[in-house]
Protein backbone atom coordinates (compact mmCIF):
# COMPACT_ATOMS: atom_id res chain seq x y z
CA UNK A 1 0.00 0.00 0.00
CA UNK A 2 1.35 3.42 -0.97
CA UNK A 3 1.26 5.94 1.89
CA UNK A 4 -1.66 8.31 1.37
CA UNK A 5 -2.18 11.76 2.86
CA UNK A 6 -4.84 13.15 0.48
CA UNK A 7 -8.58 12.56 0.91
CA UNK A 8 -11.02 14.82 -0.89
CA UNK A 9 -14.82 14.84 -0.83
CA UNK A 10 -17.02 16.47 -3.48
CA UNK A 11 -19.78 18.47 -1.79
CA UNK A 12 -22.40 19.95 -4.10
CA UNK A 13 -24.00 23.22 -3.06
CA UNK A 14 -27.53 21.89 -2.34
CA UNK A 15 -26.16 20.02 0.67
CA UNK A 16 -24.30 23.09 1.93
CA UNK A 17 -27.51 25.09 1.53
CA UNK A 18 -29.40 22.47 3.56
CA UNK A 19 -26.84 21.66 6.25
CA UNK A 20 -24.86 24.88 6.50
CA UNK A 21 -21.17 25.55 5.93
CA UNK A 22 -19.96 24.78 9.45
CA UNK A 23 -21.88 21.53 9.94
CA UNK A 24 -20.93 20.22 6.50
CA UNK A 25 -17.25 20.93 7.05
CA UNK A 26 -17.41 19.49 10.57
CA UNK A 27 -18.59 16.18 9.13
CA UNK A 28 -16.08 15.88 6.33
CA UNK A 29 -13.14 17.02 8.46
CA UNK A 30 -14.11 14.47 11.13
CA UNK A 31 -14.13 11.80 8.38
CA UNK A 32 -10.52 12.71 7.59
CA UNK A 33 -10.90 14.88 4.50
CA UNK A 34 -7.96 17.07 3.53
CA UNK A 35 -9.70 18.63 0.52
CA UNK A 36 -13.15 19.58 -0.69
CA UNK A 37 -14.54 20.26 -4.16
CA UNK A 38 -17.64 22.34 -4.83
CA UNK A 39 -19.64 23.36 -7.89
CA UNK A 40 -20.58 26.87 -8.99
CA UNK A 41 -24.39 26.96 -8.92
CA UNK A 42 -27.06 27.11 -6.23
CA UNK A 43 -30.53 25.58 -6.26
CA UNK A 44 -34.02 25.51 -4.79
CA UNK A 45 -36.89 22.99 -5.02
CA UNK A 46 -39.09 23.34 -8.08
CA UNK A 47 -42.26 21.90 -9.50
CA UNK A 48 -42.15 18.48 -11.14
CA UNK A 49 -40.58 18.67 -14.58
CA UNK A 50 -39.01 22.08 -13.98
CA UNK A 51 -35.22 22.33 -13.82
CA UNK A 52 -33.26 19.13 -13.29
CA UNK A 53 -33.95 15.99 -11.31
CA UNK A 54 -31.59 14.96 -8.52
CA UNK A 55 -29.98 12.52 -8.20
CA UNK A 56 -29.21 12.40 -11.95
CA UNK A 57 -31.43 10.00 -13.88
CA UNK A 58 -28.57 8.82 -16.15
CA UNK A 59 -30.76 8.66 -19.25
CA UNK A 60 -33.63 7.17 -17.28
CA UNK A 61 -31.63 4.21 -16.02
CA UNK A 62 -30.61 5.33 -12.53
CA UNK A 63 -32.47 4.16 -9.40
CA UNK A 64 -30.21 6.28 -7.17
CA UNK A 65 -31.53 8.00 -4.05
CA UNK A 66 -29.73 10.52 -1.88
CA UNK A 67 -28.65 9.44 1.59
CA UNK A 68 -28.37 13.04 2.76
CA UNK A 69 -31.81 14.44 2.03
CA UNK A 70 -32.45 17.79 0.40
CA UNK A 71 -35.39 19.76 1.70
CA UNK A 72 -36.57 16.53 3.36
CA UNK A 73 -36.47 14.42 0.18
CA UNK A 74 -34.14 11.76 -1.21
CA UNK A 75 -35.03 12.68 -4.82
CA UNK A 76 -36.54 15.88 -6.18
CA UNK A 77 -36.70 18.49 -8.93
CA UNK A 78 -34.47 21.54 -8.54
CA UNK A 79 -34.18 24.87 -10.30
CA UNK A 80 -30.78 26.53 -10.30
CA UNK A 81 -28.93 29.79 -10.61
CA UNK A 82 -25.27 30.73 -10.96
CA UNK A 83 -23.43 31.09 -7.67
CA UNK A 84 -22.08 34.49 -8.63
CA UNK A 85 -22.65 37.22 -11.21
CA UNK A 86 -19.94 36.58 -13.77
CA UNK A 87 -17.91 39.41 -15.27
CA UNK A 88 -19.41 39.36 -18.74
CA UNK A 89 -16.63 41.54 -20.13
CA UNK A 90 -14.30 38.55 -19.82
CA UNK A 91 -16.48 36.66 -22.31
CA UNK A 92 -16.44 39.36 -25.00
CA UNK A 93 -14.54 37.10 -27.42
CA UNK A 94 -16.70 34.05 -26.73
CA UNK A 95 -19.96 33.19 -28.53
CA UNK A 96 -20.99 31.55 -25.26
CA UNK A 97 -21.94 33.72 -22.32
CA UNK A 98 -22.20 32.85 -18.62
CA UNK A 99 -25.66 32.34 -17.19
CA UNK A 100 -27.44 35.46 -16.01
CA UNK A 101 -27.73 35.79 -12.23
CA UNK A 102 -31.19 35.27 -10.76
CA UNK A 103 -32.92 35.40 -7.39
CA UNK A 104 -30.98 32.35 -6.17
CA UNK A 105 -27.67 34.02 -7.01
CA UNK A 106 -28.59 36.86 -4.68
CA UNK A 107 -30.12 34.78 -1.89
CA UNK A 108 -27.84 31.72 -1.84
CA UNK A 109 -24.84 32.38 -4.06
CA UNK A 110 -22.60 33.78 -1.29
CA UNK A 111 -22.58 30.39 0.43
CA UNK A 112 -19.95 29.15 -2.07
CA UNK A 113 -17.48 31.84 -1.08
CA UNK A 114 -18.28 31.19 2.58
CA UNK A 115 -17.50 27.50 2.18
CA UNK A 116 -14.22 28.24 0.42
CA UNK A 117 -13.09 30.73 3.07
CA UNK A 118 -14.03 28.48 5.98
CA UNK A 119 -12.49 25.38 4.38
CA UNK A 120 -9.22 27.24 3.81
CA UNK A 121 -9.30 28.46 7.42
CA UNK A 122 -9.52 24.82 8.50
CA UNK A 123 -6.49 23.87 6.41
CA UNK A 124 -8.36 22.11 3.58
CA UNK A 125 -7.46 22.39 -0.08
CA UNK A 126 -10.40 23.65 -2.11
CA UNK A 127 -11.23 22.94 -5.75
CA UNK A 128 -14.00 24.03 -8.09
CA UNK A 129 -15.50 21.17 -10.09
CA UNK A 130 -16.90 22.21 -13.45
CA UNK A 131 -17.54 20.80 -16.91
CA UNK A 132 -14.58 20.61 -19.27
CA UNK A 133 -16.54 21.17 -22.51
CA UNK A 134 -20.14 22.17 -21.75
CA UNK A 135 -20.68 25.95 -21.98
CA UNK A 136 -24.23 27.19 -21.36
CA UNK A 137 -26.52 26.57 -24.34
CA UNK A 138 -24.18 24.33 -26.32
CA UNK A 139 -24.77 24.83 -30.06
CA UNK A 140 -25.22 22.00 -32.56
CA UNK A 141 -22.14 23.31 -34.39
CA UNK A 142 -20.07 22.50 -31.30
CA UNK A 143 -21.71 19.15 -30.52
CA UNK A 144 -19.87 15.87 -31.21
CA UNK A 145 -20.84 13.94 -34.34
CA UNK A 146 -20.83 10.36 -35.55
CA UNK A 147 -18.73 9.35 -38.59
CA UNK A 148 -21.81 9.80 -40.81
CA UNK A 149 -22.30 13.36 -39.51
CA UNK A 150 -25.24 12.72 -37.20
CA UNK A 151 -25.42 13.92 -33.59
CA UNK A 152 -25.82 10.85 -31.34
CA UNK A 153 -29.35 10.65 -29.97
CA UNK A 154 -30.22 10.48 -26.26
CA UNK A 155 -26.69 11.14 -25.07
CA UNK A 156 -26.16 10.48 -21.37
CA UNK A 157 -23.56 13.26 -21.06
CA UNK A 158 -24.22 16.40 -23.11
CA UNK A 159 -20.63 17.56 -23.54
CA UNK A 160 -19.12 19.50 -26.43
CA UNK A 161 -16.56 18.95 -29.16
CA UNK A 162 -13.03 18.93 -27.76
CA UNK A 163 -11.70 20.69 -30.88
CA UNK A 164 -14.25 23.51 -30.88
CA UNK A 165 -12.50 26.92 -30.76
CA UNK A 166 -15.68 28.41 -29.27
CA UNK A 167 -15.72 25.90 -26.41
CA UNK A 168 -12.03 26.47 -25.68
CA UNK A 169 -12.47 30.26 -25.77
CA UNK A 170 -15.34 30.00 -23.29
CA UNK A 171 -13.29 27.74 -21.02
CA UNK A 172 -10.47 30.29 -20.85
CA UNK A 173 -12.84 33.13 -19.94
CA UNK A 174 -14.61 30.89 -17.40
CA UNK A 175 -11.32 30.05 -15.67
CA UNK A 176 -10.43 33.75 -15.48
CA UNK A 177 -13.84 34.52 -14.00
CA UNK A 178 -13.60 31.69 -11.43
CA UNK A 179 -10.26 32.87 -10.04
CA UNK A 180 -11.39 36.50 -10.05
CA UNK A 181 -14.36 35.49 -7.92
CA UNK A 182 -12.67 32.85 -5.74
CA UNK A 183 -8.93 33.66 -5.54
CA UNK A 184 -8.39 31.36 -2.52
CA UNK A 185 -8.99 28.25 -4.62
CA UNK A 186 -6.22 25.67 -4.91
CA UNK A 187 -7.32 24.52 -8.34
CA UNK A 188 -10.00 23.33 -10.74
CA UNK A 189 -11.29 19.84 -11.46
CA UNK A 190 -12.73 19.71 -15.01
CA UNK A 191 -15.06 16.78 -15.54
CA UNK A 192 -15.13 15.03 -18.93
CA UNK A 193 -12.01 16.51 -20.59
CA UNK A 194 -12.60 13.56 -22.96
CA UNK A 195 -15.58 12.03 -24.81
CA UNK A 196 -18.29 10.24 -22.83
CA UNK A 197 -18.85 6.60 -23.75
CA UNK A 198 -21.93 5.48 -21.83
CA UNK A 199 -24.04 4.79 -24.91
CA UNK A 200 -22.58 2.86 -27.83
CA UNK A 201 -23.08 5.85 -30.16
CA UNK A 202 -21.32 8.11 -27.65
CA UNK A 203 -18.27 5.87 -28.01
CA UNK A 204 -18.16 6.79 -31.73
CA UNK A 205 -17.75 10.53 -31.16
CA UNK A 206 -16.27 12.77 -32.66
CA UNK A 207 -16.36 13.63 -36.34
CA UNK A 208 -17.45 17.22 -35.97
CA UNK A 209 -16.00 19.53 -38.67
CA UNK A 210 -13.97 21.22 -35.92
CA UNK A 211 -12.18 17.91 -35.40
CA UNK A 212 -11.41 17.69 -39.12
CA UNK A 213 -9.83 21.16 -39.04
CA UNK A 214 -7.86 20.33 -35.89
CA UNK A 215 -6.75 16.95 -37.27
CA UNK A 216 -5.58 18.48 -40.56
CA UNK A 217 -3.54 21.05 -38.65
CA UNK A 218 -1.91 18.38 -36.47
CA UNK A 219 -0.92 15.84 -39.10
CA UNK A 220 -3.82 13.38 -38.98
CA UNK A 221 -5.52 11.97 -42.09
CA UNK A 222 -9.05 12.75 -40.93
CA UNK A 223 -10.89 11.42 -44.00
CA UNK A 224 -9.05 8.10 -43.89
CA UNK A 225 -9.87 7.76 -40.18
CA UNK A 226 -13.51 8.70 -40.75
CA UNK A 227 -13.92 6.17 -43.58
CA UNK A 228 -12.50 3.27 -41.56
CA UNK A 229 -14.50 4.13 -38.45
CA UNK A 230 -17.68 4.45 -40.52
CA UNK A 231 -17.08 1.03 -42.09
CA UNK A 232 -16.55 -0.41 -38.60
CA UNK A 233 -19.64 1.39 -37.25
CA UNK A 234 -21.79 0.01 -40.09
CA UNK A 235 -20.29 -3.43 -39.60
CA UNK A 236 -21.33 -3.71 -35.98
CA UNK A 237 -24.73 -2.23 -36.78
CA UNK A 238 -26.03 -5.02 -38.96
CA UNK A 239 -23.26 -7.41 -40.01
CA UNK A 240 -21.91 -8.68 -36.68
CA UNK A 241 -22.12 -12.45 -36.06
CA UNK A 242 -21.79 -14.72 -33.05
CA UNK A 243 -18.69 -16.17 -34.65
CA UNK A 244 -17.12 -12.70 -34.80
CA UNK A 245 -17.67 -12.29 -31.08
CA UNK A 246 -16.42 -15.72 -30.02
CA UNK A 247 -12.79 -14.72 -30.46
CA UNK A 248 -13.26 -11.72 -28.18
CA UNK A 249 -14.97 -13.61 -25.35
CA UNK A 250 -11.88 -15.23 -23.86
CA UNK A 251 -8.61 -13.74 -22.66
CA UNK A 252 -6.60 -16.39 -24.51
CA UNK A 253 -7.95 -15.54 -27.95
CA UNK A 254 -8.94 -11.89 -27.69
CA UNK A 255 -5.43 -10.40 -27.78
CA UNK A 256 -4.86 -11.92 -31.22
CA UNK A 257 -8.37 -11.03 -32.34
CA UNK A 258 -7.72 -7.39 -31.44
CA UNK A 259 -4.53 -7.35 -33.54
CA UNK A 260 -6.45 -8.83 -36.45
CA UNK A 261 -9.17 -6.21 -35.92
CA UNK A 262 -6.62 -3.41 -36.28
CA UNK A 263 -5.38 -4.99 -39.51
CA UNK A 264 -8.96 -4.98 -40.78
CA UNK A 265 -9.76 -1.42 -39.61
CA UNK A 266 -6.40 0.40 -39.32
CA UNK A 267 -8.09 3.79 -39.12
CA UNK A 268 -9.65 2.87 -35.76
CA UNK A 269 -6.26 2.74 -34.03
CA UNK A 270 -5.37 6.10 -35.59
CA UNK A 271 -8.74 7.41 -34.39
CA UNK A 272 -7.81 6.46 -30.81
CA UNK A 273 -4.55 8.37 -31.25
CA UNK A 274 -6.43 11.39 -32.59
CA UNK A 275 -8.78 11.39 -29.61
CA UNK A 276 -5.86 11.17 -27.19
CA UNK A 277 -4.20 14.14 -28.90
CA UNK A 278 -7.45 16.13 -28.72
CA UNK A 279 -7.92 15.45 -25.01
CA UNK A 280 -4.32 16.24 -24.10
CA UNK A 281 -4.51 19.44 -26.15
CA UNK A 282 -7.67 20.49 -24.31
CA UNK A 283 -5.98 19.83 -20.97
CA UNK A 284 -3.00 21.94 -22.02
CA UNK A 285 -5.45 24.81 -22.63
CA UNK A 286 -6.99 24.30 -19.18
CA UNK A 287 -3.57 24.27 -17.50
CA UNK A 288 -2.43 27.38 -19.32
CA UNK A 289 -5.61 29.24 -18.31
CA UNK A 290 -5.33 28.08 -14.69
CA UNK A 291 -1.72 29.18 -14.27
CA UNK A 292 -2.26 32.42 -16.22
CA UNK A 293 -5.28 33.60 -14.25
CA UNK A 294 -4.87 31.73 -10.98
CA UNK A 295 -1.11 31.64 -10.60
CA UNK A 296 1.69 29.09 -11.04
CA UNK A 297 0.76 27.23 -7.85
CA UNK A 298 -2.86 26.56 -8.87
CA UNK A 299 -3.66 22.96 -9.81
CA UNK A 300 -5.34 21.18 -12.70
CA UNK A 301 -6.90 17.95 -11.44
CA UNK A 302 -8.74 16.12 -14.23
CA UNK A 303 -11.44 13.52 -13.73
CA UNK A 304 -10.82 10.54 -16.02
CA UNK A 305 -12.55 7.38 -17.19
CA UNK A 306 -10.89 3.98 -16.72
CA UNK A 307 -8.90 1.87 -19.14
CA UNK A 308 -9.71 0.45 -21.66
CA UNK A 309 -12.75 2.75 -22.03
CA UNK A 310 -10.26 5.62 -22.14
CA UNK A 311 -9.21 4.55 -25.64
CA UNK A 312 -12.61 5.67 -26.92
CA UNK A 313 -12.93 8.60 -24.49
CA UNK A 314 -9.51 9.91 -25.50
CA UNK A 315 -7.91 10.61 -22.13
CA UNK A 316 -4.48 9.00 -22.18
CA UNK A 317 -2.97 9.11 -18.66
CA UNK A 318 0.54 9.42 -20.11
CA UNK A 319 -0.38 12.40 -22.30
CA UNK A 320 -2.66 14.01 -19.70
CA UNK A 321 0.17 13.77 -17.16
CA UNK A 322 2.08 16.42 -19.11
CA UNK A 323 -0.48 19.05 -18.09
CA UNK A 324 -2.26 17.69 -15.02
CA UNK A 325 -1.09 18.02 -11.44
CA UNK A 326 -3.25 14.99 -10.73
CA UNK A 327 -5.68 12.65 -12.48
CA UNK A 328 -8.69 11.21 -10.64
CA UNK A 329 -9.72 7.84 -12.05
CA UNK A 330 -13.44 7.21 -11.74
CA UNK A 331 -14.10 4.07 -9.73
CA UNK A 332 -17.74 4.10 -10.84
CA UNK A 333 -18.50 0.40 -11.01
CA UNK A 334 -22.25 0.94 -11.28
CA UNK A 335 -21.67 2.83 -14.55
CA UNK A 336 -19.37 0.14 -15.93
CA UNK A 337 -22.10 -2.39 -15.29
CA UNK A 338 -24.73 -0.15 -16.86
CA UNK A 339 -22.60 0.21 -19.98
CA UNK A 340 -22.63 -3.55 -20.50
CA UNK A 341 -26.42 -3.28 -20.64
CA UNK A 342 -26.39 -0.20 -22.90
CA UNK A 343 -23.81 -1.50 -25.36
CA UNK A 344 -25.17 -5.06 -25.46
CA UNK A 345 -28.75 -3.88 -26.00
CA UNK A 346 -27.66 -1.63 -28.87
CA UNK A 347 -25.72 -4.43 -30.56
CA UNK A 348 -28.57 -6.91 -30.17
CA UNK A 349 -31.06 -4.43 -31.63
CA UNK A 350 -28.80 -3.71 -34.61
CA UNK A 351 -27.97 -7.39 -35.19
CA UNK A 352 -31.13 -9.48 -34.58
CA UNK A 353 -29.29 -12.76 -35.24
CA UNK A 354 -26.84 -12.22 -32.39
CA UNK A 355 -27.10 -14.21 -29.19
CA UNK A 356 -27.15 -12.33 -25.88
CA UNK A 357 -24.83 -14.96 -24.42
CA UNK A 358 -22.34 -14.22 -27.20
CA UNK A 359 -22.51 -10.42 -26.91
CA UNK A 360 -22.25 -10.01 -23.14
CA UNK A 361 -19.16 -12.19 -22.49
CA UNK A 362 -17.37 -10.56 -25.44
CA UNK A 363 -18.05 -7.07 -24.08
CA UNK A 364 -17.14 -8.01 -20.52
CA UNK A 365 -13.83 -9.50 -21.63
CA UNK A 366 -12.96 -6.69 -24.05
CA UNK A 367 -13.71 -4.06 -21.41
CA UNK A 368 -11.88 -6.05 -18.72
CA UNK A 369 -14.84 -6.03 -16.32
CA UNK A 370 -14.43 -9.52 -14.88
CA UNK A 371 -11.79 -12.09 -14.05
CA UNK A 372 -11.57 -15.15 -16.36
CA UNK A 373 -14.58 -17.46 -15.99
CA UNK A 374 -16.24 -15.12 -13.49
CA UNK A 375 -18.24 -12.68 -15.60
CA UNK A 376 -21.96 -12.78 -16.23
CA UNK A 377 -23.33 -13.98 -19.55
CA UNK A 378 -26.61 -12.05 -19.81
CA UNK A 379 -27.73 -8.43 -19.60
CA UNK A 380 -29.63 -9.31 -16.42
CA UNK A 381 -26.28 -9.94 -14.73
CA UNK A 382 -25.42 -6.26 -15.17
CA UNK A 383 -27.34 -2.98 -15.42
CA UNK A 384 -27.69 -0.30 -12.75
CA UNK A 385 -27.62 -1.67 -9.18
CA UNK A 386 -30.33 -0.46 -6.79
CA UNK A 387 -29.32 1.53 -3.69
CA UNK A 388 -29.21 -1.65 -1.58
CA UNK A 389 -27.42 -3.81 -4.18
CA UNK A 390 -23.63 -4.25 -4.43
CA UNK A 391 -22.04 -3.11 -7.67
CA UNK A 392 -21.66 -6.23 -9.85
CA UNK A 393 -17.96 -5.75 -10.64
CA UNK A 394 -15.43 -7.81 -8.67
CA UNK A 395 -13.29 -5.90 -6.20
CA UNK A 396 -10.15 -7.40 -7.73
CA UNK A 397 -11.17 -5.93 -11.10
CA UNK A 398 -11.71 -2.51 -9.53
CA UNK A 399 -8.27 -2.69 -7.96
CA UNK A 400 -6.78 -3.73 -11.29
CA UNK A 401 -8.28 -0.64 -12.95
CA UNK A 402 -6.53 1.62 -10.48
CA UNK A 403 -3.19 -0.11 -11.00
CA UNK A 404 -3.60 0.16 -14.77
CA UNK A 405 -4.08 3.92 -14.46
CA UNK A 406 -1.07 4.31 -12.17
CA UNK A 407 1.06 2.33 -14.60
CA UNK A 408 -0.23 4.28 -17.61
CA UNK A 409 0.64 7.62 -15.99
CA UNK A 410 4.28 6.45 -15.79
CA UNK A 411 4.97 8.34 -12.59
CA UNK A 412 4.60 11.70 -14.36
CA UNK A 413 1.66 12.93 -12.25
CA UNK A 414 -0.33 11.97 -9.17
CA UNK A 415 -3.12 9.46 -9.73
CA UNK A 416 -6.07 9.50 -7.33
CA UNK A 417 -8.95 7.06 -7.03
CA UNK A 418 -12.33 8.74 -7.46
CA UNK A 419 -14.56 6.45 -5.39
CA UNK A 420 -18.31 6.85 -5.86
CA UNK A 421 -20.34 7.05 -2.67
CA UNK A 422 -23.43 5.38 -4.13
CA UNK A 423 -24.37 1.92 -2.89
CA UNK A 424 -24.86 -0.03 0.33
CA UNK A 425 -22.52 0.55 3.26
CA UNK A 426 -20.49 -2.68 3.10
CA UNK A 427 -20.04 -2.46 -0.66
CA UNK A 428 -18.88 1.15 -0.35
CA UNK A 429 -16.45 0.23 2.45
CA UNK A 430 -14.95 -2.54 0.32
CA UNK A 431 -14.49 -0.19 -2.64
CA UNK A 432 -12.88 2.41 -0.40
CA UNK A 433 -10.53 -0.26 0.97
CA UNK A 434 -9.60 -1.28 -2.57
CA UNK A 435 -8.50 2.30 -3.20
CA UNK A 436 -6.65 2.45 0.14
CA UNK A 437 -4.70 -0.72 -0.65
CA UNK A 438 -3.86 0.32 -4.21
CA UNK A 439 -0.88 2.25 -5.54
CA UNK A 440 -2.81 5.50 -6.08
CA UNK A 441 -1.51 8.67 -4.43
CA UNK A 442 -4.77 9.73 -2.84
CA UNK A 443 -8.56 9.42 -2.89
CA UNK A 444 -11.49 11.60 -3.89
CA UNK A 445 -15.01 10.54 -2.92
CA UNK A 446 -17.94 11.47 -5.14
CA UNK A 447 -20.11 12.67 -3.51
CA UNK A 448 -21.29 13.90 -0.11
CA UNK A 449 -24.98 13.37 -0.95
CA UNK A 450 -24.49 9.58 -0.90
CA UNK A 451 -22.49 9.62 2.34
CA UNK A 452 -24.84 9.04 5.24
CA UNK A 453 -23.47 9.35 8.76
CA UNK A 454 -22.61 5.63 8.91
CA UNK A 455 -20.53 5.92 5.73
CA UNK A 456 -18.76 9.01 7.02
CA UNK A 457 -17.88 7.12 10.19
CA UNK A 458 -16.66 4.17 8.12
CA UNK A 459 -14.45 6.53 6.11
CA UNK A 460 -13.03 7.97 9.34
CA UNK A 461 -12.21 4.52 10.73
CA UNK A 462 -10.67 3.19 7.52
CA UNK A 463 -8.70 6.36 6.79
CA UNK A 464 -7.31 6.39 10.34
CA UNK A 465 -6.01 2.83 9.88
CA UNK A 466 -4.40 3.41 6.48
Amino acid sequence: MKAKDFLGITVLTPHIQNEGVADTLDRIVKAGATAVAVNTSVVAPSAEGEGSFQPPTDAGSSPRLLERKLWGKDALWLRSGPGHAANRDLFANSPYKPREPNDLTLSDGPIIGELIAEAKARGLKVFIQTSATAPPGLHDDDTPRLPDGRIPSNRMAATGCLASPAVRTYNRAWVQDIFAQYPQLDGIRPDWPEYPCYKLDEAFQDFNPHVKSWADEHGFDFESIRRDVLVFYDYIHGELTNNDLAAFATAERSQFAILDFYNQFPGVAEWFRLKAALSSGLLRDWKDAITTFGGPDKELSANAFILPFSYVTGLSPALAAKSCDSISVKLYAMHWSLMVEFWASALLKANPNLSETAVVPALVNLLDLANPDEGGTTIADYGYPKPDEPHPIALSVQGRKLEQAVSAARGQTKVNALVHGYGPLEDFKQRFEVALKSSVNGIWINRYGYLGDTKLEAIRELWAKR
